[in-house]
């Protein structure tokens, strides 16, 4: 990497997310696109999705040269979001695709420049 090179990384806990979206993988893959073209991103493919016995469902979105991805656990209403993109404002826009469309009751996120080489 070069010094002027860095990415916005937002993870996110949602909160009180009903159930019944949390177990959707249509839903939940085309969130993950959505969110990619929120941010201005183009996708390396479609999603890569993995449904547990419990009835979670793990995606991830590769990105170029990002990602988004998302691990839900709908038994506690909660779906963790992970978004990587070139700038804070894109992961912003990213991260409010899944907030307007799942609803939840409580977001907390932090957001952090990653890839930057100390001087």
């Amino acid at each position: 990497m070069h010094s002027g090179f860095t990415i916005a990384h937002v993870s996110a806990d949602l909160s009180g997310v009903g159930s019944g979206a949390l177990r959707d993988e249509r839903l939940l893959s085309g969130l993950l696109i959505a969110a990619a073209g929120a941010a201005g991103l183009n996708t390396s493919g479609a999603p890569v999705v993995r449904v547990a016995p419990t009835g979670g469902i793990s995606a991830l979105l590769l990105l170029d040269p990002c990602h988004v991805s998302l691990h839900t656990l709908p038994d506690q209403g909660l779906v963790l979001v992970d978004v990587m993109a070139r700038d804070e404002a894109g992961a912003a826009k990213a991260l409010d695709v899944f907030v307007r469309r799942l609803a939840p009751t409580a977001v907390a996120s932090v957001t952090r420049s990653r890839g930057a080489v100390p001087a």
